[in-house]
């Protein structure tokens, strides 16, 4: 499939474009990754080359079909009752797939695009109000006092932490977070983390605080249907988006046949003495007393196979410290297989292009 031309209210930095011509020659001035996209998008092929991040194997490109592509962004905006004229911001990368379809909603779409460099602080320059916009974790994080000048907000590209949850819940901005990668060419599924207690489930664990709640669960698009492989870990199907059924390795709880719950990637799963742990569902936990960036892993051990390890990214921290945190770890509902056994620092993790850490190259760091 050749691409149409794009939507006749699309606008880029406001700027409006008589034919692809214009827009092409807009772009080369103004954006030397923005052209080149665009370049190979309105070629005859039908398919476009993308890479895809890099954070859980090596970085590969992958072909995807233009007509698919297409679908995704029509799909996105009729989940967001995005029409055309929407006032939307790209602060994405435009080499990786969630920068791209941002371009591709807009010009799909007819809608108003404004964009900025790629960095930790996307609203710093902005004064406008958008109506739709995507950002990773870091950039919300980083954007909290400005948030309110965005409608509707979604976040991929890594977990969002439960501090950073708790902090969205005062502001007015409906925020949700993704699931996707670049084989389905972004999200397939949506959850709502803020301000939906009609939706919240109260945590059963006794080992929970009395005002401790579950957001809801991921709800799958239009036309996706889901199912779990012998190692539990979700399997997608959606004609519209891919001619083949997507085997992931995300660990998964399946709620209904439209909604589940996210536990971890199958490659992070640790067997300690024959428990497994799924080091994401510890983390989520950790997050209520860490601020730094951290993970947990499992390394070599003679007698457990594996033992379960933290990795903070902090370069100068006492002994002290240490043994305080250590003692802090078991006040928070840990069961004694998710206590971690050791606790290591690192200055600076190693990470991909789009900011996700490399686990493995991270622990390859450190001095066992």
């Amino acid at each position: 499939m050749i691409p149409k031309p794009f939507h006749k209210r699309f606008q880029l930095n406001n700027h409006s474009f008589l034919n692809v011509d214009d827009l092409l020659a807009y772009s080369k001035n103004n954006s030397k990754e923005i052209y080149t996209f665009l370049v190979e998008w309105f070629s005859e092929e039908d398919t476009i080359s993308v890479q895809t991040s890099g954070s859980t194997a090596k970085p590969q490109k992958i072909t995807l079909q233009k007509d698919h592509i297409v679908n995704s962004a029509k799909a996105t905006g009729a989940y967001f009752q995005l029409k055309e004229n929407t006032k939307a911001l790209l602060c994405l990368p435009v080499d990786y797939i969630a920068g791209k379809l941002m371009l591709i909603r807009a010009f799909t779409l007819g809608w108003q695009l404004d964009v900025v460099n790629p960095s930790s602080k996307p609203l710093k320059t902005t004064t406008k109000i958008y109506d739709f916009v995507a950002m990773v974790p870091l950039q919300v994080e980083n954007s909290l006092e400005k948030l309110h000048t965005i409608k509707k907000l979604i976040i991929g590209g890594g977990a969002v932490s439960e501090q950073l949850k708790n902090k969205l819940q005062k502001v007015s901005t409906q925020c949700f977070a993704t699931y996707g990668m670049t084989e389905t060419i972004t999200h397939v599924a949506i959850k709502r983390l803020n301000n939906v207690k009609s939706f919240r489930v109260k945590i059963t664990n006794k080992m929970a605080s009395k005002n401790s709640y579950k957001e809801a669960f991921y709800q799958t698009l239009p036309n996706t249907s889901i199912y779990k492989d012998q190692r539990n870990c979700l399997v997608i199907k959606n004609d519209t988006i891919s001619n083949k059924v997507v085997f992931t390795n995300d660990v998964v709880q399946l709620i209904s046949d439209t909604q589940f719950e996210w536990l971890g990637r199958f490659d992070n799963v640790i067997n300690s003495g024959g428990v497994k742990l799924h080091p994401e569902k510890i983390e989520e936990k950790l997050t209520e007393m860490i601020t730094q960036r951290f993970f947990v892993s499992g390394i070599f051990d003679e007698k457990l196979g594996e033992k379960l390890v933290l990795v903070i990214e902090d370069s100068q921290i006492s002994n002290k410290v240490e043994m305080s945190l250590k003692e802090s770890i078991k006040d928070i509902g840990l069961s004694k297989y998710e206590i971690p056994k050791e606790i290591y620092f690192v200055a600076q993790f190693i990470e991909t292009e789009t900011k996700k850490i490399q686990r493995k190259k991270t622990l390859d760091l450190i001095q066992f």
